[in-house]
Order: C-alpha cells, then sequence, then structure tokens
C-alpha cells in the first residue's frame, strides 16, 4: 500500500474554488482502479497546528505504486490540474510507504 499527502496552497482566497474542483473528481478518482482512499481536508477548528486558511490536504492510499502512478496519469486528473492550475500557489504531495 502506498499513502499520499498532498499539501496544495490556493491562491489567497481560492482554497474553496480549489475544493469545488476537488469535489467534482472525487467520483473518477474514487472509481480507479487500486483507490483505497482519495478525499480533502481542511484544518480542524481550534487545531493545536494549522496549514492556514488557503490550504487543503488531500489525503490518499492506493494499492500500489503502479495504482498511484495510473491515477497521476489518468485523463481527469490532468483536466483537474488544468482547471485548478491558476489558482493554485503551491502543491508539496509525499508519498509514503507504511512503517
Amino acid at each position: 500500500m502506498i499513502h499520499v499527502i498532498a499539501i496544495i496552497t490556493a491562491q489567497p482566497g481560492q482554497r474553496e474554488a480549489v475544493l469545488a474542483a476537488c469535489r467534482e473528481n472525487l467520483p473518477a478518482v474514487h472509481a480507479e482502479e487500486g483507490c483505497i482512499e482519495y478525499g480533502p481536508a481542511v484544518d480542524a477548528a481550534g487545531s493545536p497546528a494549522a496549514f492556514g486558511p488557503d490550504t487543503l490536504v488531500i489525503i490518499e492510499k492506493w494499492a500500489s505504486p503502479e495504482a498511484l502512478k495510473a491515477h497521476a496519469a489518468a485523463p481527469h486528473m490532468k483536466a483537474y490540474m488544468e482547471r485548478t492550475r491558476d489558482l493554485v500557489a503551491s502543491r508539496a504531495v509525499h508519498v509514503l510507504t507504511p512503517a
């Protein structure tokens, strides 16, 4: 299994627009072979550590590195990246294996 934590910082004030595009893409991602978990998250109210008001985190689990690679190349992901290109200030993708 592969874990992915994608930290996406939107342009100021654009997080909701990025979240909307992400939510529209969820059914296609969830239908991908090897997708175990994929969903956006934001800071919980009162969290002692916070990413900030412009950041969302995509929490993912994939059955294999091959499934993750196919996900990255999927046409709906390319369309999502194009749709959000001007809305995103930065993106850091951390790929992890269970310890």
